[in-house]
């Protein structure tokens, strides 16, 4: 950072006597280079009419100087002492003095070099970014950040900015001030160097917020075994706490959320709040029990986005359609498909105004632009967290360790058991006292006290692998229980444990950019699943729907649709298709799906999900446009999260799969511009070409 070498001799001898070890003049220096952002606070206050020379912040330069000269220094397996009072208080006050010359000597000027990129080089300060207020309103100026109290020690020097005029109080990673109610509010600095993570004023550089990301990307690690890895790295006390650790992924991703939601300019929280309300006021600003990426709405690359194609297109290109089978999917043989005779045109009975799809176009529209299409893809994980233990209640739990019920419904805990019932629960037990509810409680206990997370997966991989389901379709775990009294023991209606939601409910991009995200809660309905596509594209944002969704019950949703609303604007903006593997299930059954659902018909009649194939032997078919697997990848990848999250709370749980969303975004487009799938000149020009 110095002009020259001669520059250095000069500090040396200027400033340090000849007596004065190498060690301990490097180590002055070094300590003022790292306290260039105090003499940058202090020169935007010196602009002001009427400040002293010497501000408050020119004085904290001073005495940190000062402190710097008498530390004991290591080295050698040796140390140095500091300096006597005398001989530091000499040094620091001559290099306080001419501070700005030996700055511009160390080719530090603020042209050069700003608080944001300065070396982190010891003593560690730890101050605003900010020089002026950011909180005072127009007209009145902007005004310099005084200090507000002497640094504090915490493992460093903490410095709190102060403004005069609307009382503001300026942290290294927040900043608090009063409302309008005269309320103390915080508002986050969302490019912070370092983060709060205790109330007793335990700092953690961000760097070890962003391996904490890493480490939950590369290896789905929680903040508790990220804890276990950085004290187990540490080679001496304090040691990373569980706690912490959860305060600081909550501290970091919630700048990171607020950006990538552009909420981080009205985002704010009450002053000094703890972690829980801090993630509990984050879910609410970005979405509770689901949430969209704003930026993913508008996605687009050649993974997801293709050029609008035509029947033309594919006669052009050599493709045989005519005679074809309708039903037939392109990439599955003729004889895997469950085929029944096509029905009669006036045998077929759609619901709503849903009619027989009109013959294809033999051409495309004169005159038109080309256009484009996108491909969706939506999906239900068994993500689960723990709900009331009523049935139609599903508000969170008092008490996610041992609770049942929510605070609405907690007095029930006295009074309900086995719910027909009925009657107050006996001191100490979860049921009544008569002997009957009590067996039956017991063997229900010593069923499910044995079956672990690992097992009941288990048990559902081996449901999926058996023959007797061939279709695919979501595993049933069956439990065989006693009945009681006339009962069927699957029937007993209990209140032994809480209950959880259904799934967690995704749709992406094929490329497997993810787009949002909700919880059903009692089964995957097709009403909720219509609610949640719905919050994502409401009406005002029909222009951005996708061109098709691919849905393992697309036809029963599409059915629904028709039928609460046969004027409905998805009918018109959306087709709703079934991914390939459940069609062959479906189609032999339902009209409607044959003739609306197809993921890939043979015949041409939905060309943009078709493209036409040469063989090696010169052959000509047609094969799947889009390739749905990608979309797979992401809810692989969710799985794996699967063990944190089933035990968090439901803010928490919210708060981890909004992070879990934004990462992996990230992950998508670094791997779209990794692989040149960027849509470029060339599409736009095929798009805007007119037929």
């Amino acid at each position: 950072m110095l002009s020259t070498s001669g520059d250095l001799v000069f500090l040396l001898q200027t400033y340090f006597s000849a007596g004065i070890s190498l060690v301990r003049s490097l180590y002055i220096l070094t300590a003022l280079v790292s306290l260039w952002p105090l003499w940058r606070l202090h020169r935007c206050q010196t602009h002001d009419p009427r400040q002293p020379a010497l501000t408050g912040w020119s004085k904290s330069l001073r005495q940190t100087l000062q402190s710097a000269a008498q530390q004991h220094i290591p080295y050698n397996n040796d140390t140095e002492y500091g300096l006597d009072e005398d001989s530091s208080r000499a040094i620091s006050e001559g290099l306080h003095a001419d501070a700005e010359l030996v700055y511009e000597l160390l080719g530090i000027s603020p042209e050069s070099i700003s608080a944001s990129n300065a070396l982190p080089l010891p003593p560690i300060i730890l101050c605003t970014t900010h020089v002026e207020c950011v909180l005072c309103d127009p007209p009145q100026p902007r005004r310099s950040l005084r200090r507000r109290i002497a640094g504090q020690k915490v493992k460093a020097t903490l410095f709190v900015a102060h403004c005069v005029n609307c009382l503001a109080d300026y942290y290294p990673d927040f900043i608090t001030y009063s409302d309008h109610q005269g309320q103390r509010r915080q508002k986050l600095d969302c490019s912070a160097r370092y983060l709060c993570i205790s109330k007793h004023g335990i700092w953690a550089e961000r760097r070890l917020a962003w391996a904490q990301e890493h480490a939950l990307v590369r290896f789905h690690s929680g903040w508790a075994n990220f804890a276990n890895w950085v004290n187990d790295l540490l080679p001496m006390k304090p040691l990373l706490t569980n706690r912490q650790s959860q305060r600081l992924f909550l501290e970091h991703f919630t700048r990171r959320l607020l950006v990538a939601h552009g909420q981080h300019e009205d985002f704010s929280v009450p002053a000094h709040s703890d972690a829980t309300t801090l993630a509990a006021a984050l879910r609410d600003q970005i979405g509770a029990d689901g949430g969209v990426l704003q930026s993913a709405l508008t996605h687009g690359c050649t993974g997801c986005t293709h050029v609008k194609r035509y029947y033309s297109d594919l006669e052009e290109q050599g493709a045989i359609l005519d005679g074809v089978d309708p039903d037939q999917v392109a990439d599955i043989d003729a004889e895997d498909e469950e085929l029944v005779p096509n029905p009669q045109e006036g045998d077929i009975e759609l619901p709503g105004n849903l009619a027989v799809p009109a013959p294809v176009h033999q051409g495309a529209p004169v005159g038109e632009p080309r256009g484009y299409v996108q491909l969706a893809v939506m999906d239900g994980k068994t993500i689960t967290h723990k709900v009331c233990a009523l049935d139609d209640c599903h508000n969170p739990l008092v008490d996610y360790r041992r609770g049942r019920f929510c605070e609405d419904h907690i007095d029930l805990q006295n009074v309900r058991g086995i719910v027909p019932c009925g009657r107050q629960v006996a001191p100490g037990e979860v049921t009544c006292d008569l002997e009957a509810h009590r067996t039956w409680y017991r063997k229900w206990q010593a069923r499910f006290t044995r079956m672990s997370f690992a097992g009941v997966q288990r048990v559902i991989r081996r449901q999926q692998a058996a023959p007797s389901n061939p279709g695919g379709h979501r595993p049933n775990l069956q439990v065989q229980l006693p009945p009681l009294a006339d009962t069927p023991g699957h029937e007993v209606v209990h209140t032994f444990r809480a209950k959880t939601t259904y799934c967690l409910e995704t749709i992406q991009w094929v490329c497997g950019m993810p787009i949002g995200w909700g919880k059903c809660y009692k089964s995957e309905s097709t009403p909720q699943v219509l609610d949640f596509i719905n919050r994502i594209w409401p009406e005002e944002a029909q222009h951005v729907r996708p061109s098709f969704i691919v849905f393992d019950d697309a036809c029963d949703l599409l059915r629904h649709i028709v039928t609460q609303d046969p004027g409905d604007a998805w009918v018109a903006t959306t087709k709703f298709v079934v991914d390939a593997w459940h069609y062959i299930g479906h189609k032999a059954t339902d009209v409607l799906c044959r003739l609306w659902c197809n993921p890939a018909p043979r015949d041409g009649s939905q060309p943009d999900l078709v493209v036409v194939d040469t063989d090696d032997l010169g052959n000509v078919h047609l094969v799947r446009a889009f390739n749905t697997e990608t979309a797979e990848q992401f809810n692989a990848w969710l799985s794996g999260f699967e063990g944190l999250m089933r035990s968090m709370t439901n803010v928490n749980y919210d708060f981890f799969v909004h992070v879990l969303f934004l990462v992996y975004s990230e992950e998508v487009e670094e791997r779209i511009r990794r692989n040149n799938q960027e849509l470029d000149e060339e599409f736009w020009d095929a798009v805007e070409e007119l037929l």
